[in-house]
């Protein structure tokens, strides 16, 4: 009898994950139904890049952050910056609609080195770099690693330095080591834990700003449901602790012009640990603190866009004055 009732609950088990997973593959088709590819897609070594690139001018490229894709970009930022500028805005490799080789890396040095190649597809020659949380980690990646590419930094609520507090709470479903149980959690659990989760992960990632009821299709929110999502978001996390020591200690060595934009109520990354510290390693930083949360490229478009400018103006007011000063603005 007792083996009766394990073999039922082996079934019954199994047929739970079933179901978990073709729910898993229902969703992801209806995902990519109502959320398309928008852009092109280049095809890079070990990735296929799903890429906006719209306008003409000076080039600015933007790289998202944490669980994040190039929507967070599109909803607002790239038709207010494109009349003046060419906006290249690219998922980066796993998010989402591109692609990532399991074997490839997703250390902040080969996530660099994959903008660089990007690039040089593109045949451009240098940009201002635009990164968002995580982003903001790669694009100052890209400085060090290919400082001729970048011409300057504008990084939104990046993460500079290991805040040594643990993982914000909505990112600790995020932390699977395991290859394997990252591939099985993606198509099982993940989709029923984010749906069970979703209202307290988007206050705290939004938080204090309300969170935009446009969210899901314009700003790209339903591709967080996708596995491929979850798998990518993992993996760059986890990869993350090896590379972010190494980073902070070559700091000092950036020249180019940094701009930072924190919201004071960031409840992601704190303006204290992450802006004012790197400020203190990179003196000529310039960091503006506005009131506002972690997503200022979704909730406050139009300020950020003003500080994108500002950062790409700034190379051209540095090459006519030569010189340099840090700075702390409040807003």
């Amino acid at each position: 009898m007792i083996a009766n009732i394990a073999l039922y609950g082996i079934g019954g088990l199994a047929a739970l994950l079933a179901f978990l997973a073709l729910l898993s593959a229902w969703t992801n088709r209806r995902i990519d139904a109502a959320v398309p590819p928008r852009g092109r897609f280049v095809d890079l070594p070990g990735t296929r890049l799903h890429v906006v690139d719209e306008g003409s001018g000076p080039v600015l490229l933007m790289v998202h952050g944490l669980g994040g894709q190039l929507r967070h970009f599109t909803y607002g930022l790239v038709g207010l910056l494109s009349p003046r500028y060419r906006v290249i805005a690219v998922d980066r490799s796993g998010s989402g609609h591109s692609t990532r080789d399991a074997r490839l890396s997703a250390s902040l040095e080969q996530q660099a080195d994959t903008l660089a190649a990007l690039l040089d597809v593109l045949k451009i020659e240098r940009a201002t770099v635009v990164g968002h949380s995580l982003g903001g980690a790669i694009s100052l990646a890209m400085a060090l690693r290919h400082p001729q590419r970048v011409q300057a930094l504008a990084l939104i609520a990046p993460l500079t330095h290991d805040p040594q507090t643990g993982l914000p709470a909505p990112f600790r479903g995020l932390d699977i080591a395991s290859p394997g149980l990252r591939r099985f959690v993606a198509w099982t659990f993940a989709l029923p834990g984010f749906i069970v989760r979703s209202q307290t992960i988007l206050r705290v990632v939004f938080g204090p700003e309300a969170v935009p009821r446009d969210l899901p299709k314009r700003g790209g929110g339903l591709l967080s449901l996708k596995p491929s999502q979850f798998i990518a978001s993992s993996t760059d996390l986890n990869a993350i602790e090896a590379s972010l020591p190494a980073q902070q200690a070559a700091y000092r060595r950036l020249t180019m012009p940094i701009h930072m934009l924190y919201g004071r109520g960031d409840e992601v990354l704190s303006p204290d640990v992450q802006g004012k510290a790197f400020v203190r390693a990179v003196p000529h930083t310039k960091l503006t603190l506005v009131d506002g949360g972690h997503m200022l490229p979704v909730t406050q478009v139009e300020r950020t866009a003003a500080f994108i400018e500002e950062a790409a103006e700034a190379v051209t007011a540095e090459e006519r004055s030569g010189s340099r000063a840090p700075d702390l603005v409040a807003a």
